[in-house]
């Protein structure tokens, strides 16, 4: 049977179709890739299962220069991506004040949730942002809690061994939904995966999601950073997402907005999830392809600095960085859609095989034809350029410490955040949550003076002079056996002005953002 992952890419620990970077604070220097199927998250390892704790100065080192995690490595605290999508016009966390989630419910979906989940946040908030009120947080267990001892063992693709893996996905979603809206209610539904339907643990999760829109409050937000290729339905594809859709659609009646994140491997698809058997053509990815979701994909943001590249090598002989491909110049605020070619890994973006088009995309019917086209919008999901996350879930599989996260893992429950913020907004003004967000996201975009406010379009770019630089598309690079990397064989979406498959609309920018979809919802009769 083929099994779910988490969406995730993880420099220090080991994913897939999401991204989650797993850094040391003091980096090592040998990196070996390693990438699983369907979790949103992917993983470089830097010998993590050897690292010792880093000493208490050098994180405090790591989290006063941010930007340089490593030499060559950028990583972002929550006020450089406040900073970067305006989000420090609208809230501000060191006074308390502003829309920063007050009131609002911010439900996240991952298996087995992490042992520290808790404990992880209050290092989070004490770091970041010490004069607010604790985090209000729960984890939820519907259908049992397992207990591995926070030790992990095992051959990785069920209990402990694949518990270990999903704490970080968990952690990344807890940290960094809060980082954006630290006041509301964040609550982890963690549940463990089961053999049923062909799909491990999607039933399970399904239900779960089920539970939380019968008891959470009206206008909850949820997040969801796993994902399947459509292939995996089988014959049955339709019937099978038609009976998942009936829990999204009841939550949006009660006026409730869904998320997934768009995957990591650009256009590429599973035959067998664990064993990283990809398709051969462009395969869609599910729940993100569903018209009652909004799919979130990947866009790589460089803060202070520009990426220039002048090899194709990521990496040296001896396994260290090679600093001719991760070269970079000083300053710059460039925003490009998310191929890293030495992870490799790419933003999540295509066609749906199950969906025919959504009535609100008729005006990109050019790109999509007669089927539902993703992402809807986009949110920094890079590696080289990903966030800071404390975590000390199984310190026998991963280090004790803050690490460098990324991936589209990383994308939806930030957005997931932003429409708390959004709905907290609704809310002093006496109106609807903002509810079924998708015709409201191509309404705006449609209106070339919001569109032009709201977001951040992404457009294609060329940095320095390697191949890897020319980030024009979603089509996943590959590693070649002299260590350099190319094109891969399936092809991806180019990069468009306006709406594309890569990153759709591109990138929200509060507060224009926020007050754009309030006033689509509010005209709503």
């Amino acid at each position: 049977m083929r099994r779910l992952l988490p969406r995730l890419t993880l420099l220090g620990a080991c994913l897939a179709l999401g991204v989650l970077l797993l850094l040391p604070a003091a980096a090592s220097a040998k990196t070996t890739a390693h990438r699983t199927a369907s979790h949103h998250r992917i993983a470089s390892h830097h010998s993590l299962h050897k690292s010792v704790a880093v000493p208490s100065v050098m994180v405090a080192q790591a989290l006063e220069a941010p930007a340089q995690a490593t030499a060559v490595i950028h990583r972002y605290t929550p006020f450089d991506i406040r900073s970067a999508y305006g989000l420090d016009s609208v809230g501000n966390p060191t006074t308390g004040t502003g829309l920063l989630g007050k009131g609002q419910t911010i439900v996240l979906v991952d298996s087995y949730g992490s042992p520290t989940a808790a404990q992880d946040l209050k290092v989070f908030h004490d770091t970041y942002y010490p004069k607010l009120p604790s985090p209000s947080f729960e984890q939820l267990f519907p259908f049992g809690r397992p207990d591995y001892k926070n030790v992990a063992k095992g051959n990785g693709v069920s209990g402990p061994a694949l518990a270990a893996g999903w704490s970080g996905e968990a952690t990344l979603d807890i940290e960094w939904s809060y980082a954006v809206a630290p006041l509301a209610h964040i609550v982890l539904v963690a549940v463990p995966p089961a053999e049923n339907l062909g799909v491990q643990g999607l039933p399970n999760m399904m239900k779960a999601i089920d539970k939380l829109v019968a008891t959470e409050p009206k206008g909850t937000v949820f997040s969801q950073s796993f994902g399947i290729s459509e292939n995996t339905f089988g014959g049955a594809a339709k019937v099978q997402a038609a009976r998942f859709d009936q829990t999204y659609k009841a939550g949006l009646a009660k006026g409730d907005t869904f998320f997934a994140s768009s995957g990591d491997n650009g256009t590429n698809g599973f035959l067998r999830a664990h064993k990283g058997v990809y398709t051969t053509t462009p395969e869609g990815s599910w729940p993100c392809s569903s018209p009652y979701v909004t799919a979130v994909g990947g866009t790589q943001l460089q803060l202070g600095w520009t990426w220039d590249p002048t090899s194709d090598v990521p990496f040296l002989s001896d396994g260290t960085y090679n600093p001719d491909y991760f070269n970079s110049v000083t300053g710059g605020l460039t925003e490009v859609v998310w191929n890293e070619s030495w992870l490799p890994a790419a933003t999540g973006g295509g066609v749906s095989a199950i969906y025919p088009r959504p009535s609100w995309q008729d005006g990109v019917a050019n790109l999509t034809g007669d089927h539902r086209g993703y992402p809807d919008l986009s949110w920094n999901a890079a590696v080289n350029g990903g966030v800071a996350v404390y975590i000390s879930a199984f310190p026998n599989y991963q280090r004790t410490g803050w690490h460098t996260y990324g991936g589209t893992s990383s994308s939806s429950p930030q957005v997931a955040a932003v429409i708390a913020l959004a709905n907290e907004q609704q809310a002093q003004g006496s109106h609807p949550p903002i509810g079924n967000l998708n015709p409201l996201l191509y309404q705006v975009g449609a209106d070339p003076a919001e569109y032009a406010t709201a977001f951040r379009d992404i457009l294609p770019a060329v940095q320095g002079t390697a191949l890897s630089g020319q980030l024009v598309n979603n089509t996943m690079f590959q590693f070649n056996a002299d260590g350099s990397v190319s094109v891969g064989p399936v092809p991806g979406y180019p990069v468009l002005t306006g709406w594309d498959l890569t990153t759709g609309w591109g990138s929200p920018l509060a507060p224009a953002f926020i007050d754009a979809i309030a006033d689509a919802r509010n005209a709503m009769p």
